[in-house]
């Protein structure tokens, strides 16, 4: 029977996602096993939406096609929040914690592709999609699958790599998303830390004063529910920061990457040597970064600017509340787009590939994240912003990490390291990580 594929624009899709997110809110709230393991509401929501979709399309036979330029404007505006969030002075005090973790970080990526690529080699199937269900998709994401699954198909004839790497991709979101707050939960509950009860949580939630100016810049992000207040004009001011950094990212990605793209090819091709080899490529995925790393650049360059340079004071409650607003509207959109059926069709090699990676995850969170980050709160919520991107994406980790500081207490080092490790460095130890694989496999 022919499928009836019902297509929704921006404004039907906006108003979709923001009932899965109401629907999302009421569920954690009613579903005690929800928020004992601390399930983030967008992911809840969305899981339950792509279900109900599901059903609908093996029932009558429909599909939903949802606007997928708005979940892109959504992603880009959060990661934009994050750099404009990015003060030097804060990076700083990031410290040692910040290259630890970034070290504990690309020893998982290592872990991941050796994982990937042994299992593939075990079950008689090309390495290479071992590393399709490693960090390419899962470490890397969509963006990373994309580029890697079209490289896969020129260069060395793997037919549907891209499509494979989509579906894998979408797996790790979801499961990063779902194994994030419960890792957490039983590592604090070891520690006999108590969730923070209702009077604490309110006083989380009051309003913060305009002679209190430096209460929400030490929380940004990590308390999604607390109430901010802005002025119209800050609205406006913060926008047009917003605005400033997209347009940069833009001509950067439009404009910039495919002309650096087209000049650095021919080297890449006629480079003699493994380290050669290495080395141009490295250059050209970090000349060909995904869009949203720009926009995350162009905030940092932003933000400092005007904060060191002339001296501006940032309206970061504001810069917050876009940043969240856009965090969970994205969640919803990207889980509203799930369809189930076709992750049903993933090879039963993959399945099983991407099963023990979810395991892998875990373990590594629990006994190497945790332990070298410090054995402490922080280190609980910083394992669990690394199932987020460790498996999905960057938002996933930083609704994890969100869902348990609502329940905990806050994490200013959790949510100072694990954004721009996440969004920024993962991506070049990736690619360089990435190449030596390839290059080592293809020899």
């Amino acid at each position: 029977m022919q499928t009836t594929e019902w297509v929704f624009n921006g404004y039907y899709t906006l108003i979709a996602a923001t009932i899965v997110l109401l629907f999302g809110k009421l569920m954690v709230k009613k579903i005690k096993f929800l928020r004992d393991f601390n399930i983030p509401e967008p992911v809840a929501g969305g899981l339950l939406a792509a279900l109900v979709l599901t059903v609908l399309h093996m029932v009558f036979h429909v599909s939903f096609q949802f606007d997928k330029s708005l979940q892109t404007a959504f992603m880009l505006v959060f990661f934009t929040s994050i750099g404009l969030s990015a003060d030097f002075s804060r990076l700083k005090a990031g410290g040692m914690p910040l290259i630890v973790f970034t070290v504990v970080v690309g020893a998982f990526i290592l872990v991941q592709n050796t994982v990937g690529v042994g299992l593939a080699s075990m079950m008689g199937i090309d390495p290479l999609i071992g590393l399709i269900a490693g960090s390419i998709t899962l470490t890397g994401g969509h963006g990373t699958a994309g580029a890697w699954g079209s490289i896969f198909e020129k260069e060395y004839g793997f037919v549907g790599a891209t499509a494979l790497g989509m579906a894998a991709a979408t797996f790790g979101l979801v499961s990063g998303g779902i194994i994030g707050g419960p890792v957490a939960r039983r590592l604090i509950n070891k520690m006999g830390r108590k969730p923070l009860s209702e009077e604490e949580q309110e006083k989380i939630s009051v309003n913060m004063s305009d002679d209190d100016p430096d209460k929400s810049t030490d929380d940004v992000f990590e308390h999604a529910e607390q109430t901010r207040l802005i002025t119209a004009n800050s609205a406006i001011e913060t926008l047009a920061m917003f605005a400033a950094c997209l347009a940069v990212s833009a001509i950067m990605y439009d404009v910039f990457r495919p002309y650096m793209v087209s000049a650095l090819t021919p080297f890449t091709e006629g480079a003699n040597g493994a380290v050669a080899r290495i080395g141009t490529r490295v250059l050209l995925a970090i000349v060909g970064m995904p869009q949203f790393v720009w926009a995350l650049f162009a905030g940092v360059i932003l933000r400092n600017v005007l904060t060191l340079g002339f001296k501006m004071n940032m309206f970061d409650r504001a810069v917050d509340v876009f940043g969240n607003a856009s965090l969970s509207l994205f969640l919803a959109i990207a889980l509203l787009d799930l369809k189930l059926w076709q992750l049903a069709g993933l090879a039963g090699p993959m399945v099983v590939i991407l099963a023990v990676q979810t395991v892998v995850m875990i373990l590594y969170a629990t006994y190497v994240t945790y332990v070298l980050m410090g054995r402490d709160y922080d280190a609980s919520v910083l394992a669990a912003g690394h199932c987020g991107f460790g498996l999905g994406a960057t938002p996933t980790a930083v609704a994890n990490m969100q869902s348990i500081t609502q329940s905990f207490g806050s994490s200013h080092k959790a949510f100072l390291i694990v954004p721009m490790v996440g969004a920024f460095f993962v991506d070049i130890i990736n690619a360089l990580i990435l190449s030596g694989f390839v290059d080592f496999l293809k020899q």
